[in-house]
């Protein structure tokens, strides 16, 4: 059955045309820098943003119109799975993400659940037979029920660690059946409220163990897939262990697990910690650290988590200059953990949503290669650090000089001579980048 009938493959057609369900900047086969722009940007759908999504909000049902929600239970899964994998043919899309309950449905038992995900998993890989769509990672969601009230692999209860534990197994099972690069750990519910009732040195340990028992399992099956951990600053919780990748990183490395891990970095994740997109990024990169990342963007009068497409070619730009100089995203990509606004909701709005975050990315991958290229900003940075090539500098960081040594040397020094920031400068400069591209 097709649930797009209105709505050709999407096609480039370059920055002149006027067709609205056509790309103007993602042309897929298009080099930057001897390699393919699809190879680079390794898109991928986010099946519960875009195909269970029903657009409620606190205040309001749901809008979305989707052709596939005449069905219920089993039926709507298998319908979800049809219309997702025309969805992602017509668009043009190599990946795709999940969390288990986003394929099927909970079931009234743990054993009746994996009943029900064994079918919808066996469906997606017949279509995975004559689709070019691969997974770039799945997750298990253990958020969402009431049995994660205080938590998962955090919470008091030795019940819900195990209930928790054996989701992830099950998904790890799930990646490795489906060819996913990557599994992803998003602690939803892994923080906490309030001290007055919290052990938070157990939580955190238990959340060691955990990751420690998932890595064990999954190089047991044989399952190589990148491990990567999603750090959020709030929402639900008050108080998140997984605040941001400076705090995440620390805790990896707390516990052991900094080689085993790497990070899923979220644009909106990033501003609700009150760091910019391209700090997570490049505090991930120059600790070997950034594995793929979630595309969208908050809202900047909002202070919640919105998940909007990416349509800000600035940050865009910050953000693909990262990913270019960490080598590319290996076995990442740029998922769009993104959803239409509740008034976008037609079926078409789907399309046009990643349309417009793929074009923005597109735009962002060549302003970033010509700025690389150019040496617009390394040139500005390395002037800047120059004294630390020479002399007392050079020193410093070879280690080489100690407190007496620095004394000596700032008593012999006169007026100190400091080199302006030129941040307006290096500002326009990307301006003129960004507006001159095209001509």
């Amino acid at each position: 059955m097709a649930y797009f009938n209105n709505i050709e493959k999407i096609n480039y057609e370059g920055p002149g045309s006027n067709k609205d369900m056509a790309f103007k900047f993602y042309n897929p086969e298009e080099t930057i820098n001897g390699k393919r722009m699809e190879d680079i940007l390794k898109f991928g759908v986010a099946y519960w943003h875009t195909f269970t999504e029903d657009l409620s909000d606190p205040f309001g049902a749901g809008t979305a119109q989707r052709p596939w929600d005449k069905y219920s239970g089993m039926d709507l899964a298998k319908a979800r799975v049809e219309a997702a994998f025309e969805f992602y043919d017509k668009l043009g899309v190599p990946y795709f993400c999940f969390h288990d309950v986003d394929i099927a449905p909970e079931g009234d038992s743990l054993k009746e659940t994996y009943k029900n995900l064994d079918e919808i998993v066996a469906m997606i890989k017949d279509y995975q037979k004559t689709s070019n769509v691969k997974l770039l990672w799945n997750t298990a969601n253990n958020f969402s029920h009431p049995r994660f009230v205080h938590g998962a692999a955090s919470s008091n209860s030795a019940d819900v660690f195990a209930y928790a534990a054996a989701k992830v197994k099950k998904g790890l099972e799930i990646g490795k059946e489906l060819g996913g690069e990557s599994y992803v750990f998003w602690g939803g519910r892994e923080g906490y409220e309030t001290l007055l009732n919290t052990d938070m040195k157990l939580e955190m340990d238990n959340l060691g163990r955990f990751f420690h028992m998932a890595k064990d399992y999954a190089r047991e099956i044989g399952f190589d897939a990148q491990f990567l951990i999603e750090p959020k600053p709030k929402e639900p919780t008050s108080h998140q262990y997984d605040f941001d990748v400076a705090s995440g990183y620390a805790f990896l490395q707390n516990y052991g697990l900094e080689k085993d891990f790497k990070f899923n970095i979220e644009a909106n994740h990033a501003t609700l910690a009150g760091h910019t997109f391209e700090h997570e990024l490049h505090y991930a990169r120059i600790h070997d650290m950034l594995g793929s990342v979630d595309a969208n963007q908050g809202h900047p009068l909002l202070g919640w988590d919105t998940d909007e497409f990416p349509t800000d070619i600035y940050s865009t730009t910050l953000a693909m200059y990262e990913i270019l100089k960490n080598g590319g995203l290996g076995k990442g990509g740029l998922n769009f953990d993104a959803k239409v606004r509740r008034g976008s909701f037609k079926a078409e709005d789907l399309f046009h949503a990643h349309i417009a975050g793929m074009d923005s990315f597109a735009v962002g991958l060549k302003l970033a290669q010509r700025l690389l290229d150019d040496g617009v900003i390394e040139d500005l940075i390395s002037e800047r650090y120059d004294s630390f090539n020479q002399g007392i500098g050079k020193e410093i960081v070879e280690g080489t000089t100690d407190f007496k040594k620095l004394e000596a040397h700032a008593l012999g020094l006169g007026e100190i001579n400091l080199e302006s920031g030129s941040l307006e400068k290096i500002k326009a400069k990307i301006n003129q980048y960004m507006l001159t591209m095209y001509k």
